[in-house]
């Protein structure tokens, strides 16, 4: 039998139904985007920011531990299944949002989701580069965050636009479990393994050890990125609620954001192919910074705030579809799918630390204050990651020996 074939035009159909799958699996969590937090504060009555960011803290150590883990499972057991795994794992979220009688149980609910995440979005993202090859890498994997994305924002601003009337917690739980339901169904019927294609380009990759300050420099780039987006999706609206801004207003905010990170990584994944990975992640750093600033110093307002969202989003495109093309590019093939668990364990550990940063931080100096913090850890970030890759050639990464 010969070898299966790598590349995007041999995989179209499979890379196509990935990109559809992965916005179902975004669609997940931007579900719960724009509502949840204010679920907390006003039907369970959470006075505390940090109490109302536990749920954060719950998914993302899950999302988090699972990535880990989803390497050697991929490796053992085939991608397909441990993505079946992942969605499996929604189910009882959804189930526990609907009969949530405390802020704990939805809590516990998105520590289920957590995990669910962490195998099912690894495993888009790990078949993808299974099955593309090596240089249309930053493409494969920009069609993959922006469908993602795109899901998130979509169901983002729907839940804000229909909260009032149907009830958040009714919106969320009932889109939950039928995304779930489709998820299962289109994985058990249509979607094939990848890890022969692994084999076939393990077999052609010449030999190359890791790049241990690449992978070093872009765990503590995605761990920051993820910090201010615990923030973005935690504390931004309640703020701007704060501020006299309506649900529709705060959902428009909430969906901008992952709208634009979604669509621009259609543009940034291969940009990156084109000009290499570390300018992008660089800039896409300090512009995240750059919004974060805005966001603050426009003191609540609508227009102020949806400037921040349009930067905020723009940045995050540059960085989250180059790092994880950055990342397979400094492993040989056959430990890609442990390597990238590993970075985004690292990344996603980074909505842990941000949302105990900014719960901590906004209950102590103020929600202003905690914006400002993580805007200097950013761009503190971005300039770490030009420190660590100071040696690094101009030429695409995928390029360099």
């Amino acid at each position: 039998m010969s070898p299966p074939k790598l590349g995007l035009r041999a995989n179209a159909g499979q890379l196509a139904l990935l990109v559809a799958l992965n916005g179902v699996v975004g669609a997940l969590v931007g579900l719960e985007r724009s509502v949840l937090p204010l679920v907390g504060r006003d039907e369970f009555g959470v006075g505390s920011q940090s109490a109302i960011l536990a749920f954060i803290v719950a998914f993302g150590s899950t999302k988090a531990l699972a990535n880990l883990a989803s390497g050697g499972l991929a490796d053992k057991h085939g991608r397909r299944r441990v993505l079946l795994a992942g969605w499996a794992l929604a189910l009882p979220a959804a189930l526990l949002i609907g009969v949530a009688s405390s802020w704990a149980v939805v809590v516990v609910a998105n520590a289920f989701l957590g995990a669910s995440q962490g195998l099912a979005w690894s495993m888009t993202v790990l078949m993808k580069i299974d099955l593309v090859g090596e240089r249309r890498r930053g493409l494969a994997l920009g069609l993959n965050e922006a469908s993602g994305y795109l899901g998130l924002a979509l169901t983002a601003g729907v839940t804000g636009a229909v909260a009032g009337a149907l009830g958040p917690r009714t919106v969320v739980w009932i889109g939950a479990l039928v995304l779930v339901l489709v998820g299962l169904a289109v994985t058990l019927l249509f979607v094939r393994e990848t890890s022969d294609h692994v084999r076939a380009e393990q077999a052609l990759a010449p030999p190359r050890p890791p790049q241990r300050a690449l992978l070093a420099a872009c765990s503590q780039a995605g761990f920051v990125n993820n910090l201010n987006d615990a923030l973005a999706w935690g504390l931004v609206p309640i703020y701007l609620a704060a501020h006299g801004a309506s649900p529709g207003r705060v959902g428009l905010v909430a969906a901008v954001y992952p709208a634009v990170w979604g669509a621009g990584q259609l543009l940034t994944g291969p940009l990156s192919d084109a000009l290499g990975r570390r300018s992008p992640i660089a800039v896409g750093m300090l512009v995240q910074a750059a919004a974060l600033t805005v966001l603050v110093a426009g003191e609540g307002r609508f227009g102020p705030a949806l400037a921040a969202a349009v930067g905020l989003g723009l940045g995050t495109a540059l960085v989250y579809p180059t790092l994880l093309a950055a990342v397979s590019d400094a492993v040989a093939p056959r430990a890609r799918a442990r390597a990238v668990g590993r970075y985004r364990f690292w990344r996603d550990a980074g909505l842990v630390a941000g949302a105990l940063t900014a719960g901590a931080v906004s209950d102590t100096l103020g929600t202003p204050s905690a914006i400002a913090v993580v805007a200097g850890l950013t761009a503190a970030s971005g300039a770490l990651f030009l420190v660590l890759t100071a040696g690094a050639e101009r030429r695409p990464i995928w390029q360099l020996t």
